[in-house]
């Protein structure tokens, strides 16, 4: 990821999560990525700010007291933070997956953790979860759900080789007719040539080239298919046990099965899908997260600590 794209996330993160304006010189200091002359940082804040609306992300400006004609400041408003994709065509679909996946990146990564330590070290409550669309990365390649997507508009064919709950690889043929991500993921339901039934198959389980062949013109998708109670059923009963503090971790709440309060804290059950990516949460939400099961992830969590404690010594 370039320097500039990740000062633009970073810009992004902390006008997203300051409750207040910030002036440029509080961005300058907290925003990992600003450098050189007071010149120079003012020409690159300009340039961010006008990518970053044309990217349709809006800006607020204004100031703490405007009766005393405070120095303007700059945030954003997370309800003006939503885009409507409308339409999207199998390139956008694409494009969009390696969007998540850069923006997973500059999510978790020191450089967005810097800023919003430096923002609390200046008084402002950085919440974390108060930013919208940050969430887990969609893990797939682009390419493939462009092939995906192209052969569920035509009732094509495909064929790929799949890993399965065994680790075993299979080559599958079958008739896509649906696209979907859950927690994280993408999924394509489709029709199994070999037994005419439908499946569900995880994007990132496939392996090799997905190879689009002839369309069938007299395929008809079923009806009455449930995608999202067909993913809920198929997902393992192994559940990963979290306690997260009142109104927080609210990224963490959307994928839990069952909530029990323990007082300041909930205690959650959260289906296993990824483990990486329960990892990737839990270290995102820090102290407002506790991991309590199963032992595979807090052993992971605790190499990820000692592995960002190394990198700081």
């Amino acid at each position: 990821m370039s320097r500039k794209i990740e000062r633009l996330v970073n810009l992004t993160i902390a006008l997203l999560a300051t409750k207040r304006f910030l002036t440029k010189s509080e961005i300058f200091r907290t925003v990992e990525g600003y450098e050189g002359t007071p010149e120079t940082k003012e020409r690159m804040f300009e340039r961010d700010k006008d990518d970053l609306r044309t990217l349709g992300i809006e800006i607020s400006l204004g100031s703490f007291d405007p009766v005393f004609q405070d120095e303007a400041g700059y945030r954003i408003n997370s309800d003006t933070y939503q885009l409507n994709l409308g339409l999207l065509s199998p390139l956008d679909l694409s494009l969009l997956s390696l969007a998540a996946q850069c923006w997973q990146g500059a999510a978790l990564d020191q450089a967005a953790h810097r800023v919003l330590r430096k923002l609390r070290s200046i008084g402002i409550p950085a919440n974390e979860l108060d930013i919208p669309a940050i969430h887990s990365k969609l893990s797939t390649s682009g390419r493939d759900i462009e092939i995906i997507s192209s052969a569920i508009s035509e009732s094509s064919l495909l064929s790929f080789d799949y890993i399965s709950k065994d680790l075993g690889s299979h080559n599958r043929t079958v008739i896509p007719f649906a696209l979907a991500t859950h927690l994280g993921f993408w999924y394509v339901a489709s029709v199994d040539q070999k037994n005419q039934e439908v499946r569900i198959f995880r994007l990132d389980r496939m392996i090799g080239h997905v190879e689009k062949s002839s369309p069938q013109k007299d395929f008809e998708a079923p009806k009455d298919f449930d995608f999202y109670q067909s993913l809920s059923k198929s997902q393992s009963n192994k559940m990963a046990v979290f306690d997260v503090q009142k109104g927080k971790g609210h990224l963490i709440r959307n994928l839990a099965a069952s909530s029990k309060d323990l007082g300041e804290w909930d205690r959650l059950e959260i289906p296993i899908v990824s483990m990486d990516n329960l990892r990737s949460l839990a270290l995102w939400h820090g102290d407002d997260v506790l991991v309590r099961a199963p032992e595979e992830l807090v052993e992971m969590i605790k190499t990820s600590l000692q592995e960002i404690l190394a990198d700081h010594e």
